[in-house]
């Protein structure tokens, strides 16, 4: 990983990272994708190294990642502006998926706000049941949603909520 708000000599320490999240594919406990302060990270040798995904549209910065439960190639992100301003790019809420281990991206936007969005999910706020179909999602502003289908499309449960600091399927 590398910490580019460090001076350069710094940079690639293992020690002065900032992960924002960090998820373990289940079926594959060797696959790790990470959101960092810098980027989106994935491992597949148990942590050992990481390989920095370049390909994400809309924003690499964000603090949300679930991956799925039986595919390692296949995660979602939630990006958001920058750590200077952290509210969704051009104030619409997107949900990226890459289905092959982040070598392409999918956006989806339907049922998410596109028009003067604020809402930024914290770390815990996207989750994945077991079956890898079906997510939910919170935000800073108090909206919930839920996607039926991998994330392609959104159904807002509630807007008026408090911060959703953390949303998790029952076991």
């Amino acid at each position: 990983m590398i910490a580019r708000f460090m001076p350069p000599d710094l940079q690639n320490d293992p020690e002065i990272q900032d992960p924002h999240m960090v998820v373990q594919c289940p079926s594959s406990p060797d696959v790790y994708w990470c959101q960092h302060h810098n980027g989106i990270f994935r491992s597949t040798d148990g942590l050992n190294s990481w390989h920095e995904i370049t390909t994400a549209p809309v924003s690499s910065f964000g603090f949300a990642v679930a991956v799925h439960p039986h595919d390692p190639n296949t995660a979602w992100f939630v990006p958001a502006h920058s750590d200077q301003d952290r509210i969704p790019v051009d104030g619409k809420v997107v949900v990226t998926r890459t289905t092959d281990g982040g070598k392409t991206f999918s956006e989806f936007r339907e049922g998410l706000p596109q028009d003067n969005a604020f809402d930024l999910i914290y770390r815990h706020g996207l989750a994945i049941d077991r079956t890898g179909t079906r997510l939910a999602m919170g935000s800073t502003t108090g909206s919930l949603w839920v996607s039926e289908n991998g994330g392609e499309a959104w159904h807002q449960l509630s807007a008026h909520l408090p911060p959703v600091y953390a949303v998790q399927f029952a076991a």
